[in-house]
């Protein structure tokens, strides 16, 4: 199966507006908002817009479509008035990506905020408990991102997904996106093939691979283990065009989405010539 490859595309104009622009692109991938990012909620989408937006996308070679979440959630929050506000919220993006039937909400796990790593994993696994209760028989999954382990950012080890993963009471529900930039800020060295090859390995061990249904493909402006998140333009940052090489022709991943969320440039050739590059 080939690389599907995509980006983060715009909803400007309505959800429905990011068809036409990811099939323009040849995006047989891609990601989307299904409101504001940076409010906290939206009015609800009318039937007609939901139904416009699966029909459109029925239209297209558009294999696979995913959703990100709000950045203002926080589901590891030691305050109730937060934690409650931000179950709130990942509840009602649930509901969106129901509606439109995205199979995939792709979440930051959240931070502790001084509380510690192990009162994060749990408080996050509870908030997920909950979420998932009041959005019963849902077809959508929640799907962890993991981090660069920014401040006190819970998601920068493969043990913390596995730890929070193992504490929800429908595990079925759950599934994983790296994004390259983070576990490479986290100390994963992907770029070096032989580490490359264990980083791979011990994600397999300990989170499994099969739970794994996209990357976020970016390059980092941080070195190894900086625990920084800063993007870059594929083949311009840390770890440079060998390391997407050995994701891009690493035969195990190939079926996996891969959603570029790289700063918007006109043409970046580095990312189509490792594209070709993988496919050769």
């Amino acid at each position: 199966m080939n690389n599907y490859w995509g980006a983060h595309t715009s909803i400007q104009g309505g959800v429905t507006a990011s068809i036409p622009l990811a099939e323009k692109l040849g995006f047989l991938a891609m990601q989307i908002f299904t409101k504001n990012n940076n409010r906290w909620f939206a009015p609800p989408l009318k039937e007609e817009d939901a139904a416009k937006f699966k029909e459109e996308l029925k239209k297209t070679g558009i294999k696979f479509v995913m959703a990100h979440d709000s950045y203002l959630i926080n589901l590891g929050a030691p305050s109730d008035e937060m934690f409650n506000k931000s179950v709130d919220a990942m509840v009602d993006e649930l509901q969106r990506c129901e509606v439109l039937g995205i199979p995939q909400l792709n979440f930051h796990p959240g931070a502790h905020l001084g509380e510690g790593e192990e009162f994060g994993v749990r408080r996050i696994a509870s908030a997920l408990d909950i979420i998932h209760d009041r959005t019963a028989d849902f077809k959508v999954k929640s799907m962890i991102e993991l981090t660069a382990g920014q401040g006190s950012a819970i998601g920068y080890k493969f043990e913390h997904a596995r730890d929070i993963i193992s504490l929800v009471r429908e595990p079925e529900r759950m599934s994983v996106c790296i994004d390259t930039a983070h576990i490479f800020a986290a100390g994963y060295d992907i770029k070096d093939p032989e580490k490359y090859e264990t980083v791979i390995l011990d994600f397999d061990r300990i989170i499994g691979l099969d739970r794994l249904q996209a990357f976020h493909f970016n390059d980092s402006k941080k070195p190894l283990g900086s625990r920084v998140d800063r993007h870059e333009n594929i083949g311009d940052g840390f770890i440079g065009l060998e390391g997407f090489r050995n994701l891009l022709n690493d035969k195990r991943l190939l079926h996996i989405p891969k959603i570029l969320e790289t700063p918007k440039v006109k043409n970046n050739s580095k990312t189509l010539k490792i594209s070709q590059d993988s496919e050769a």
